[in-house]
């Protein structure tokens, strides 16, 4: 077990509840499935899982878009 940092939270949009993470010993960001989205059919995104690859990560929706 290592101690880590909250970097922040990101709703993805699957549904997903997803936070950032930085290990303090390693400075290693690690992203971490804190509740899947109700309507979320990745196999992926697993409650309590870390997200490793990239691409099974999608863009979490812009919160305010401009004009």
């Amino acid at each position: 077990m290592s101690l880590v940092r909250l970097l922040g939270f990101t709703t993805l949009n699957c549904g997903c509840v997803v936070g950032r993470y930085r290990e303090v010993a390693t400075s290693r960001e690690v992203t971490y499935v804190e509740e899947k989205g109700t309507e979320c059919h990745l196999h992926g995104h697993r409650r309590n899982h870390t997200l490793s690859a990239p691409s099974i990560i999608p863009l979490p929706t812009p919160l305010s878009v401009r004009a």
